[in-house]
């Protein structure tokens, strides 16, 4: 059974595109697509987090701890 898609096509400046097309070689994803899925259940779920109040923090090795808290 195939999967019911929707076509959207939208412009975005060029440094926006830039950016997308090196994130989709870094994580060689098969198409921008698949880089915008990706983001979209990222950012999806981090926006649930801060409904809920959640703080996101990320660890890094320089810095130890970094938080985040997220306003929408």
């Amino acid at each position: 059974m195939q999967k019911k898609t929707t076509r959207v096509q939208f412009e975005m400046p060029q440094q926006s595109y830039a950016r997308l097309v090196a994130l989709k070689d870094k994580l060689e994803a098969a198409s921008h697509a698949e880089v915008i899925r990706r983001s979209l259940q990222l950012y999806e779920a981090i926006v649930l987090e801060a409904e809920l109040g959640s703080e996101i923090s990320i660890r890094t090795e320089q810095d130890g701890e970094v938080r985040y808290k997220a306003i929408f």
